[in-house]
């Protein structure tokens, strides 16, 4: 047999209307084309599929089969067509972002949601891209966005720039280095250092000042969670080192100080890394210009 989309919505037609002229009327064609179609599709399946005799028109044994089949294909068909005209406006879409930096992930949740309401279409999802090659899967088109600090030259790739952050010394308001005004390389060799459980190249601490410097802290120790970070390091369980936006404003404790790291600070930029075909589609502009917006002011909106 060989059938199409258009004997399915026959079938259903019929079955809903109850008679030729009505489904006719509903299919925009004449009963008579309606008509052969019908003994058409019943020649080549061999059986009839209406009880012509009843009134009103009824399916019979093997028509009912039909009509099983078309209420499950038809409104999948009709989903992807939705899809496919979402895909070809604009409106609809997929956003899978990686995510390379630890502390992003309480940037990134405010950014989404205003996203989410904007574009309800476009499938989004988040993958910690400390678990897997973030920049590989991106030319891959296994994620489609990657937030990074860390910009490569990578054929078919662009980075985009979001914003600067500055990376700050964290420490209890009780601990010695709270007196100074800036920490160097050398304060840290002492200390036990807490960071996100990230491969220390992945760390601003340790590739902008410590790697370099050739200087090792007493221990490192990892933890999941910035108010778990915090709250060890205002029980003067450790030292820190966070991005400025992280810090400044959302105070889980009053009993830690932020401290500039070297003289002259640290300052680092986070970029949006996206395939070069996809930079213009509208829904991904719209999700860079709202990354653009500093962590803080989308914690005040």
């Amino acid at each position: 047999m060989h059938i199409e989309f258009r004997h399915l919505r026959t079938v259903k037609a019929i079955h809903d209307s109850g008679g030729l002229a009505r489904a006719a009327d509903q299919l925009n064609i004449t009963q008579s084309a309606l008509s052969h179609q019908i003994k058409g599709l019943e020649d080549q399946a061999g059986v009839e599929l209406f009880i012509r005799r009843s009134k009103p028109l009824k399916l019979s044994a093997a028509g009912m089969r039909l009509l099983r089949l078309a209420e499950k294909i038809l409104p999948e068909i009709e989903a992807l067509e939705q899809e496919f005209s979402g895909l070809r406006s604009g409106k609809a879409g997929r956003l899978h972002i990686a995510i390379e930096c630890h502390a992003c992930f309480e940037w990134l949740f405010p950014v989404l949601e205003q996203f989410r309401k904007a574009w309800p279409e476009v499938d989004v999802d988040i993958r910690p891209g400390l678990a897997f090659d973030a920049l590989p899967a991106l030319q891959k088109e296994e994620v489609d966005v990657v937030i990074s600090s860390d910009p490569e030259t990578l054929q078919g790739v662009e980075f985009q720039p979001l914003f600067d952050y500055a990376p700050v010394f964290v420490a209890s308001a009780q601990h010695p280095l709270a007196a100074k005004p800036f920490v160097e390389a050398e304060d840290f060799r002492g200390e036990t250092l807490i960071t996100y459980p990230v491969d220390r190249a992945r760390l601003d601490i340790f590739s902008q000042l410590l790697t370099p410097a050739k200087v090792e802290p007493a221990s490192v120790r990892q933890v999941e969670l910035t108010a778990v970070i915090l709250l060890l390091v205002a029980s003067n369980r450790g030292v820190a080192v966070l991005p400025d936006w992280v810090v400044r404003e959302v105070k889980y404790h009053s009993d830690y100080v932020t401290r500039p790291i070297t003289e002259s600070g640290l300052t680092r930029r986070l970029y949006a890394a996206l395939r070069s075909e996809d930079a213009t589609r509208p829904y991904v502009s719209h999700f860079v210009r709202l990354a653009r917006t500093e962590p803080v002011k989308l914690q005040r909106a």
